[in-house]
């Protein structure tokens, strides 16, 4: 790949500024009140507010900066980043079905599960305190803060379907914008206390744990909200590459979200009233209505980033195999990451809705929010640890001293976490919980119909040595028979030679496989194994991150000497109807689970693009 030129790095960046840290950059909006709350019961002292704004700042710079800026980016997926691809990478370490195997592949999924429950809880919260400034200009405006939050996340939702393209570009300006007002008023306030400068030494966020202990513990749980959005530096690492992201990280978002939290600090030194909500109240009066229309902006379109995350995460999930499928459009000609799914997208929407309703305000989600987030925090660092010990083979001292410094940050901001559970913190462990079991019950379903398909196959080759010895009506064209990898004779092929007594001229075995990478580059996309009497055992790898166009990969075949005319070409899909039993496989309630989610998949034909007046699809029953 060509290095970026002087102009695109630019582009790339102010892109990155838009998308990346929409998130991390709204958290001013709430992190300081939150602290501070009443729940805490941290007194609003000067020693307090500079151990606080210390601990920001130093968590910032050993979080965002060093951990996931400087260690994590550095362990992509050919360049993919994100939970997913970071799990495919640490999986790819070690031997399948082993114990080891199992447990990352669980360790994953939990991070996974979590960040659905944050994709849920950030525009929520996000938007909810960017309205909330309504409030401070007048208490009048509180009912109808709620009704005014739901009505921008409804708009929001319902313009997805047109995609980020068109109105991406205006995403990386407005969050300039928005990264400069935080810095600017910083910096006014700082003039007027230059005292919170002190704050700069780690010493005073040191002295504020030992000093205030269990009551610091449990502020920890609110100092976290300052680091939410640090997983997608690593999420969207994907759609920019590393150098962008760093470029701007240290260029103006670190810089300004550094002055905004030493700004308020300093706000607060000279007005602890301000605590109620330091954000709106740093410019006064005057400054209420311009930052609400300005807040709102910003966040939505952090908003924005963690919908578009959530859509790739879940696209991501069915291409590696423990969601099921499900109508993906995509929504850019450029970009291959930019997907919607309307499925998703309404069900996120109505949970977000009853999100904002159930909790009615910022501080209220406040309490829900850390958990989701320290928990995928803390899956990513241990996949990391088998990423840098067993895939770039570092020394095992140097490994456990990286993660583990790393690992002993997340566990303590975890535990905090855990003190708000009663509080809020069960909502997105719900929403996790919930999106764990279909994950598992899809992945051990499938595992149960392909062990119930290949206990009563018949292997292939010895098959077709039976079959030509008294050798069927061959019929022209070409036939293509989906089939699992590992799996004997296809059943639509049995089906077929017991109904229709003939077979085609050209027979194709096409097993689908999905690679443990983002992108697999065409020329290593298919191998064709020649089985004899013109037929073929093809195999096609497709990426994560990419579209399952069967079409065009067969377009890929003229070099191997194979060439595919559509309307000669026939697809034989077989689709199984799930039977749940009782005994044996999963429990009742899941293979009844499983059933559904099967039965309401998307059709295989639609999925893999295959041409719809091309397809015979033949049923068949299984029992789990």
């Amino acid at each position: 790949m060509s290095e970026p030129t002087k102009s695109s790095m630019r582009a790339l960046t102010i892109a990155a500024i838009g998308i990346v840290y929409g998130d991390i950059g709204t958290s001013p909006l709430y992190t300081m009140k939150e602290i501070f709350s009443s729940q805490h019961g941290l007194t609003l002292d000067r020693a307090n507010l500079l151990g606080v704004v210390s601990l920001i700042l130093w968590g910032l710079t050993l979080i965002v900066s060093l951990k996931y800026v400087t260690l994590i980016m550095r362990a992509n997926n050919h360049g993919e980043g994100g939970i997913m691809a970071l799990l495919a990478l640490a999986m790819s370490t070690v031997a399948q079905n082993t114990r080891l195997h199992f447990l990352l592949m669980i360790t994953g999924l939990i991070g996974a599960a979590l960040f659905f429950g944050d994709g849920v809880i950030t525009p929520a919260i996000s938007v909810l305190s960017a309205i909330e400034g309504l409030e401070v200009a007048t208490p009048a405006f509180k009912p109808y803060v709620v009704p005014l939050t739901a009505g921008v996340l409804i708009g929001l939702y319902a313009l997805q379907h047109k995609g980020t393209a068109g109105i991406g570009e205006w995403f990386g300006p407005m969050v300039v914008i928005w990264f400069a007002a935080l810095a600017a008023m910083g910096v006014l306030n700082i003039l007027e206390r230059p005292e919170i400068l002190h704050a700069l030494n780690p010493l005073h966020a040191l002295h504020f744990l030992s000093r205030n202990g269990w009551v610091a513990f449990a502020a920890l749980g609110a100092i976290v909200l300052a680091f939410t959005g640090a997983e997608a530096l690593y999420a969207d690492m994907g759609h920019f590459g590393p150098q962008p992201i760093r470029i701007a990280w240290f260029s103006l978002v670190f810089p300004a979200l550094a002055l905004s939290y030493l700004g308020q600090g300093a706000l607060l030194l000279h007005n602890p009233a301000a605590v109620s909500n330091p954000f709106y109240q740093q410019l006064g009066p005057w400054s209420i209505y311009p930052l609400v229309i300005l807040s709102t902006v910003a966040t939505v379109i952090a908003s924005q980033a963690t919908i578009s995350g959530t859509f790739s995460m879940v696209n991501q999930a069915i291409s590696l195999g423990f969601l099921p499928r499900m109508r993906v459009l995509y929504t850019s000609t450029q970009e291959i990451g930019q997907v919607y799914l309307p499925l998703v997208n309404w069900i996120q929407l109505a949970v977000v809705v009853l999100a904002v309703i159930g909790f009615g305000s910022s501080s209220n989600l406040a309490s829900a929010y850390g958990i989701a987030v320290t928990a995928t925090m803390l899956a990513t660092t241990i996949l990391t640890f088998f990423v840098i010990r067993f895939k770039w083979r570092l020394n095992l001292f140097l490994c456990i001293g990286a993660t583990g410094f790393f690992l002993l940050i997340d566990v303590a901001l975890f535990a905090s976490n855990t003190l708000k559970i009663v509080s809020g913190g069960w909502f997105p462990l719900l929403l996790g919980a919930a999106m764990m079991t279909v994950m598992l019950t899809w992945k051990s379903g499938r595992e149960l119909v392909l062990a119930n398909l290949q206990k009563h196959s018949i292997p292939l080759n010895d098959f077709l040595v039976s079959l030509f010895q008294a050798p069927p009506h061959r019929v022209e064209g070409t036939a293509v028979f989906f089939r699992a990898e590992g799996d004997g004779v296809p059943h639509a092929m049995l089906h077929n030679l017991s109904h229709n007594k003939v077979l085609h001229a050209r027979t194709v075995f096409l097993t689908v496989r999905a690679a443990e990478i983002p992108f697999v580059p065409d020329e290593e996309r298919i191998t064709v194994e020649p089985l004899g009497q013109e037929c073929y055992q093809m195999t096609m790898c497709f990426g994560f991150q990419e579209q399952r166009d069967i079409p065009r990969a067969l377009g890929l075949c003229d070099a191997l000497g194979l060439h595919f005319e559509m309307m000669e070409t026939s697809f034989y899909v077989a689709r199984q109807t799930v039977i749940p039993t009782i005994g044996g496989g999963m429990a009742l309630w899941r293979e009844s689970m499983y059933a559904t989610m099967a039965r309401n998949a998307r059709d295989a034909a639609d999925y893999f693009r295959l041409p719809s007046n091309r397809v015979i699809e033949l049923g068949t029953q299984v029992e789990i």
